[in-house]
């Protein structure tokens, strides 16, 4: 339930890609209790079944590639078969391999892009089936401040930036269906991932906190939690005019 008691999301089903941990963990939390079916996405499927076992009200996990496209299109099915449709489609999952450009490889720029953006791609695809049937439905996206620019990322930076292109066409093409497509560009979040960066940085995870918790204008660090909340407004009838949108969640760090 959400803090007023009131189970927004009731009889809806979420999809989360990269739901098993991270942002995608909270994600799932959240708009779980706040009344929605969610099915945890992950290519982990042990971690994505623990995942959805831990969640409140009725959820799966599933293995889930989502560069490969039967991959999703399974596993979308599989959703529809057991819980009748889908109706809010989160595009969380990602990778980074961070590189300066001239030691960046083929390998390095093909897998961060297939993930982020083919992975949007294939999903976006699949899940707006059921949702033009039912003339309804939130797709929201992962995007990142990095679409601004950042120093070895290339290929994060271009494939966080074409998210929002991608988004705005969703909207415009959605729209006239009841779907509305945003984009969500968190700023630091603490993750896995940040703790890794900090880490090949040589440092530890409380110093890189607190390093860019220094120029963050709230001068605070993000937590999934902050995401999650942005999703779920975004997901709620409540936003139901507000599509094309990315909508930066970094305490100021992008002015």
């Amino acid at each position: 339930m959400s803090k007023d008691g009131f189970a927004r999301f009731a009889g809806r089903t979420a999809v989360i890609t990269g739901g098993a941990q991270g942002i995608g963990a909270s994600l799932a939390a959240r708009l779980a209790g706040e009344g929605a079916t969610v099915a945890v996405l992950d290519l982990d499927e042990t971690a994505a079944r623990t995942r959805a076992a831990g969640l409140p009200g009725a959820a799966v996990g599933l293995r889930c590639d989502v560069t490969d496209s039967a991959s999703v299109d399974g596993a979308v099915g599989e959703v529809v078969d057991r819980f009748g449709r889908v109706d809010i489609l989160v595009n969380n999952a990602g990778i980074t391999r961070d590189n300066l450009l001239f030691k960046m490889t083929d390998d390095d720029w093909d897998a961060v892009v297939g993930v982020h953006l083919r992975g949007a791609f294939l999903m976006s695809r699949a899940a707006q089936r059921s949702m033009t049937a039912h003339r309804s439905g939130r797709i929201i996206t992962l995007s990142s401040v990095a679409a601004l620019g950042n120093r070895g990322q290339a290929n994060y930076s271009a494939a966080k930036m074409g998210i929002q292109g991608f988004t705005r066409t969703l909207a415009i093409e959605l729209g006239p269906f009841g779907i509305t497509a945003n984009a969500i560009a968190p700023g630091f979040i603490v993750t896995d991932m940040t703790d890794s960066s900090a880490q090949r940085l040589g440092m530890t995870p409380e110093q890189f906190r607190e390093q860019n918790a220094a120029v963050i204008p709230v001068r605070r660090v993000g937590q999934p939690e902050d995401v999650a909340a942005a999703v779920a407004f975004l997901c709620s009838d409540e936003a139901s005019f507000i599509t094309g949108h990315t909508l930066y969640v970094d305490g100021g760090q992008a002015l």
